[in-house]
């Protein structure tokens, strides 16, 4: 009997090709998956590295200038000695905002960013009449001997509605203010007070501005102003606590859980935060649009003589 000669096959039915594709398609998606999972956590790590340089710089930024309200060799200083008659070289707002170009605090405006804080230093200069650069203000120009310079820190919004912490500082005819780092959710700060007598140069507790300026209102009214200068409790700051929050500048992260923040830790969230407005903070009240930003808390604790000339 003859065989019947089948030629060889040259094709994929349509089954085959089905699922071929089939497979093709998962193994597409699949990478694709691992790709976007690997450009997000990426964009994660930039973001995350971006804030930790930006937060960093923005405390030692603060740090510095907040030492040169303390301008004076501790060594020397006798806390025993009278109080002088100036101005306290630290003051400050609680939640508040300022204008760029108006004259130190004197104008507060409606806080930005959480009820974010108003830091304010001055300090003597130092050097020749043209200054030799030891003394700068936190815009890093030089103050020289016989002036007096200012470091204000405040929140305010660029002109995307980006709030950023901003450095208002006093030029030769006017005051200006340049930006330090974008993307804050809160600014705060809170002054350590020695109210020991005599004085021992140690913090006893932490109080915001405006718990500082409650006692200062109540001491004895119409007292000229060295003597309210020699008793205010703005003399009485020996250190400064400083809380800043910062958001990176795109939605990186993964996850949808809600965090609480806690600028200055449990102790002060269980107390004075109900009244003290952005030391306490949950992403589930901000907008939609912020919720998936990345986060990075940041704090630090300047310590200064228990006097400022």
């Amino acid at each position: 009997m003859r065989r019947r000669f089948r030629p060889p096959q040259a094709g994929l039915t349509l089954v085959e090709m089905m699922v071929a594709l089939a497979i093709g398609l998962a193994v597409v998606l699949s990478a694709a998956r691992l790709l976007g999972l690997a450009n997000g956590a990426y964009a994660a790590q930039m973001e995350s590295a971006a804030l930790d340089d930006a937060g960093r710089n923005a405390l030692e930024l603060v740090g510095r200038a907040v030492r040169l309200a303390a301008y004076a060799d501790p060594m020397q200083l006798d806390l025993s000695a009278p109080v002088d008659g100036l101005p306290a070289r630290l003051a400050g707002l609680d939640a508040r905002s300022l204008g760029g170009t108006t004259a130190g605090i004197a104008v507060p405006l409606a806080a930005v960013a959480n009820g974010s804080d108003v830091l304010a230093v001055r300090f003597p200069g130092a050097g020749t009449a043209s200054g030799d650069g030891s003394v700068v203000d936190c815009a890093g120009f030089t103050v020289a001997a016989g002036e007096e310079g200012w470091s204000i820190f405040y929140v305010a919004k660029n002109g995307d509605g980006e709030p950023e912490l901003r450095c208002k500082y006093r030029g030769a005819g006017n005051w200006s203010a340049d930006a330090v780092v974008s993307g804050v959710d809160s600014f705060q700060v809170l002054y350590g007070l020695d109210t020991d007598t005599p004085r021992d140069g140690a913090a006893n507790r932490y109080v915001n501005a405006d718990a500082i300026r409650a006692l200062d209102a109540a001491l004895p009214a119409g007292l000229p102003p060295q003597e309210f200068n020699r008793r205010t409790h703005w003399k009485r700051v020996v250190s400064v606590r400083v809380g800043l929050l910062l958001h990176g500048a795109r939605p990186t992260r993964q996850d949808h859980e809600s965090r609480e923040y806690q600028l200055f830790g449990p102790l002060h969230a269980a107390g004075a935060a109900k009244s003290d407005v952005g030391t306490v903070l949950r992403e589930d009240a901000l907008p939609d649009k912020l919720r998936r930003r990345e986060r990075r808390l940041f704090s630090t604790t300047v310590a200064l003589p228990a006097e400022a000339p």
